[in-house]
Formats: structure tokens, C-alpha cells, sequence
């Protein structure tokens, strides 16, 4: 585990190549781009051929689609316990989401017209939720309850399966729950092309939304054009500040947390100080994680992405924060010094504030949804919202009154810009 000191000569260096890490690599890139040239070209063939290789499933191409009532019938099996979690979950996501859906609107500009927006949902969205080892059902509820919110007619869901085509039931299960039909038990790089291009099975979508691997991220990245994406969310990162008022074992807890998503390319952060709680929550981190299932991965993300910063001030720490904009920040701190980092601190997909606040409560039940920005890119976007799955247009309307009020303006703009017909178009509306 790396320790820096805020202080050091080389520290904005060292953090700047830390950050890096979690960028794909040459290797990743070129190999992304020849899996969706693959999927471009050769269209089911390709998604075969990859769902074999990178899965070990071998599906024919009438296999891609879940049928519809093995939803239904996982739904019926899910155990009372984790259906009645879900339910709760899925509750709090509607409460929060409902509140940030936009409404349409008219009203009159200065020229006495009408101007306003209009919002509808996008067609066709596909989804793409994390399975495998670890099926993220909670993702269901953050992609898929947004969709239905927004009233996007169709919504598409492409999660990978095991070598036997089979996918988590507790997900398949959410899926039902909130309404979703159509899932394609594929995932990979070959899912995100299968979305953007189409094959002769899988219909195109829109645009494409939800978390994933370096390689998923860096397929969203290469399709886009083609198709929207929500943002590039990749492999996780929490940065919990800490100073002497914070609970080391509770630090270490949350840090694990992230960690244990266990890719490898994970980024965990430590900020505090405080010497003292640096070096006991180092201590809880090595005490908690052996009791891990998911030990070895955690560790081997500890070794390569964990990083410990020793600050002086608030105003340093939230420096850091702004700098590194992590996806989940945590804060532990005393009353005083959280109400001077929520003020300065811009820069977080998403922030925990108070001790009793860790990031998984984000994760799964507080309401907003855990798709954020990774890699640094908090400091130009931010977390999923319903608004994401709506397009903006907007809407004029003038009469003759208003146009003749707005047409000196145009005759200026239409001669600085040598756009004769321009003006023409408004100057024969006054006539």
C-alpha cells in the first residue's frame, strides 16, 4: 500500500500517475476495436464466436434472448428475504428519481414570441448490467427504473452469462420486477457492439447506459457516435476522508468495500490528518480483509490501487478530491470540518456524508443511482439521472408581431456573418 505526503516535491506527479492507472491501456483499446470491427462485420457469427471465448458460453444465436418466463419464474423462487429487499430498493430509486424528471414548458422571450423545451424519451435504450462472479442486480434497479420513469418505449438489457447460459436468478428476478422483458444474456465488449451495430437477432438500440469492466468502458467509448452513452463508468473507486474523529475499523470497512469488486483495476483512496488514524485504519484494512471471501482479488487490488494521502488541512484534502474526482466520496470527520468540505469539494460522482454513511447504502437502497463517473471524469459529468434517458428539444413560435420585433437584430447578425439569405428569410416575413 502507497503513502503520500501532500507536502512531498513530487506529489501532484505521483497522484497525476496513480489516477492514470485506471486509463486503458494501448492493448485494451486496440483489442476492443478488433471484438466490435468483429461484431460490425459478421454480426451474430461474432457475437457466437465471442460469447465462446470470453465466456466459455456456446449459444446459437436463437439462445441470445432470455425467454420471457424464466424472468417470471425466477421472480416466484426469489426468497422472501431478498424480494422484500428489492421491493424496498426499488422504491426508494422511483421516490428519488421521480423528483428530477423534467416537465415541458412555454413561455414568452423578449420579442414577444413563444419559446420552451419539450422532452421525450429515447426510443430504444440498451442497458448494460455487470454478471458473471458478480451479478450487480442492484444496477437493474439504477439503469432500469430511470428507463421506466423516463417512458423509453423499449429497453433492451444485455448481462453475460456462465459457461452454461445461465444468469443469476436474483437478477433475472429484478429484471422481472421492474418491468423489463428483453434481455440478451450476452455481456463483454461484444454486447456493446451487438447494441450499437445490431446483428440480424439483436435489434440497434440508442443509446447505451450502465457500468462495466476497462474493456466494457473502452467499447462505450468507441461507439459512441454511432449510438449515445450514458458516460464511461468503469471499474469502481471510493476516497474516504478521514480526520482523528473517524473510526478507523469503519474507514477500513468502507475502503474493502470498493476493493473487493476485485478486477484489479479498482482505485481506493485514503485522505486524512491524522498519522495516528492513518496508521489504524492501514491496521483494520489488513485485520478485516482476511475475513473476505473474495480475499486474494481484494488484496491484489490493495497491492496495485490503493493509495494513502497524509494532508494537513481540510483545504488540502478537498484539493485532492477535486483533483482525483472520485466516484464515491466518504467523509469522516468532525461536524465542522464536513460543512467546509461539502463547500469546497465540486468534484464526486457521488458523496456519503457522516459516520454512519458508507458508500454501499449508494449502492444499493438511498435512492439516486450508483452509475457515476469514473476515471476522473466527475470533474465534467455526473451521475445517472432520469434526464439521461430524455431528449431536449427546443421550441419557437413567432407571429408577425414578434418576428418584425426580432428582425433588426437578424439583419445585423445575417450581415456580420456575410449570410444574405439569412436575412432575406426574416426581412420577407415584415414585408
Amino acid at each position: 500500500m502507497r503513502v503520500l505526503d501532500f507536502s512531498a516535491k513530487n506529489f501532484s506527479a505521483e497522484l497525476a500517475s496513480f489516477c492514470r492507472g485506471a486509463e486503458p491501456s494501448a492493448e485494451i483499446q486496440k483489442a476492443v476495436a478488433g471484438i466490435l470491427a468483429d461484431v460490425r462485420a459478421r454480426g451474430d457469427a461474432a457475437v457466437i464466436y465471442s460469447a465462446a471465448k470470453f465466456d466459455g458460453a456456446k449459444l446459437r444465436a436463437a439462445e441470445f434472448r432470455m425467454p420471457p418466463a424464466s424472468l417470471a419464474a425466477a421472480a416466484r423462487r426469489l426468497p422472501a428475504a431478498e424480494r422484500k429487499a428489492l421491493r424496498a430498493a426499488h422504491a426508494a430509486v422511483v421516490d428519488f428519481n421521480r423528483r428530477s424528471l423534467p416537465k415541458n414548458w412555454i413561455a414568452k422571450n423578449s420579442h414577444g414570441a413563444q419559446a420552451g423545451e419539450k422532452f421525450d424519451p429515447i426510443h430504444r435504450v440498451g442497458l448494460y448490467v455487470p454478471g458473471g462472479e458478480v451479478p450487480l442486480v442492484s444496477t437493474v434497479l439504477m439503469t432500469a427504473t430511470l428507463a421506466k420513469i423516463a417512458g423509453c418505449p423499449e429497453i433492451a438489457v444485455f448481462t453475460p452469462s456462465d459457461a452454461q447460459g445461465r444468469v443469476a436468478p436474483a437478477l433475472l428476478a429484478a429484471l422481472h420486477l421492474v418491468g423489463v422483458s428483453e434481455v440478451w444474456r450476452i455481456g463483454g465488449v461484444h454486447a456493446i457492439g451487438a447494441a450499437a451495430y445490431g446483428t440480424a437477432t439483436i435489434p440497434a438500440v440508442d443509446k447505451i447506459f450502465g457500468p462495466g469492466s476497462a474493456w466494457v468502458c473502452e467499447a462505450k467509448r468507441q461507439v459512441f457516435g454511432t449510438v449515445g452513452v450514458d458516460s464511461l463508468p468503469g471499474p469502481s473507486e471510493v476516497m474516504v476522508i478521514c480526520d482523528d474523529h473517524a473510526r478507523a475499523d469503519f474507514a477500513a470497512a468502507d475502503l474493502l468495500a470498493q476493493a473487493e469488486h476485485g478486477t484489479g483495476r479498482e482505485k481506493i483512496y485514503l485522505v486524512t490528518t491524522s498519522d495516528k488514524i492513518l496508521h489504524a485504519v492501514l491496521a483494520e484494512v489488513e485485520a478485516q480483509v482476511g475475513a473476505l471471501p473474495r480475499a486474494d482479488k481484494t488484496r491484489r487490488v490493495l497491492a496495485d490501487g490503493f493509495l494513502a494521502i497524509r494532508v494537513r488541512t481540510p483545504t488540502e484534502a478537498a484539493r485532492v478530491a477535486n483533483f482525483v474526482a472520485p466516484e464515491h466520496l466518504e467523509l469522516l470527520v468532525r461536524p465542522a470540518t464536513e460543512q467546509t468540505l461539502m463547500r469546497t469539494i465540486t468534484t464526486a460522482g457521488a458523496i456519503m456524508v457522516g459516520h454512519h454513511t458508507p458508500t454501499a447504502l449508494g449502492d444499493f437502497v438511498a435512492g439516486p443511482s450508483h452509475v457515476l463517473p469514473t476515471a476522473r471524469a466527475a470533474r465534467f459529468s455526473s451521475g445517472l439521472r432520469v434526464e439521461d434517458f430524455l431528449r431536449r428539444t427546443s421550441v419557437i413560435r413567432y407571429d408577425r408581431a414578434s418576428v418584425k420585433k426580432a428582425a433588426p437584430a437578424i439583419a445585423a447578425f445575417a450581415a456580420m456573418e456575410r449570410l444574405a439569405a439569412h436575412g432575406r428569410s426574416v426581412a420577407i416575413r415584415t414585408l
